[in-house]
C-alpha cells in the first residue's frame, strides 16, 4: 500500500474507522461478500480511491468478532485475476488464524 497517493490512504484509514466501529453489519457500498472464498463470511472493504487504483482489502470477523484484515491491493486492470489470487492467500490466511485461535482456547 506504500505505492498509493495519500487520498486513497485517507481513503482506507477512514474505510477501517467505519469497519470497526460498526462491525460485522457493515455493508454495502463500503464492504461486499466475496463469494469465491471456502469461507462464507470472507468480505471485501472497498475503501474508494483517488485516480485509477482499485483498492481493496479482504477480511473476515472471527469467531470472536475481530475483522482480520488478510490481503489488500490494488485490483485496476487486473480485476478476476486480482481476486484469484488474493482469495487463494486470503483463505491459507484466515485457516491459519482459526487454527491459531482454536490452539489458543484449548490451552485456556
Amino acid at each position: 500500500m506504500h505505492t498509493l497517493d495519500d487520498g486513497s490512504l485517507e481513503h482506507i484509514k477512514a474505510a477501517l474507522e467505519v469497519l470497526s466501529e460498526i462491525g460485522p453489519g457493515l455493508g454495502r457500498p463500503l464492504v461486499d461478500t466475496v463469494s469465491q472464498s471456502r469461507h462464507r463470511n470472507m468480505k471485501e472493504l472497498r475503501p474508494g480511491s483517488v485516480g485509477r487504483s482499485e483498492v481493496r482489502i479482504l477480511f473476515a470477523f472471527d469467531p470472536e468478532r475481530k475483522a482480520i484484515l488478510l490481503v489488500g491491493g490494488d485490483k485496476s486492470r487486473q480485476w478476476n485475476r486480482w481476486y484469484k489470487q488474493a482469495i487463494v492467500v486470503a483463505d491459507a490466511l484466515y485457516d491459519a488464524h482459526l487454527l491459531k485461535l482454536e490452539a489458543s482456547n484449548d490451552d485456556s
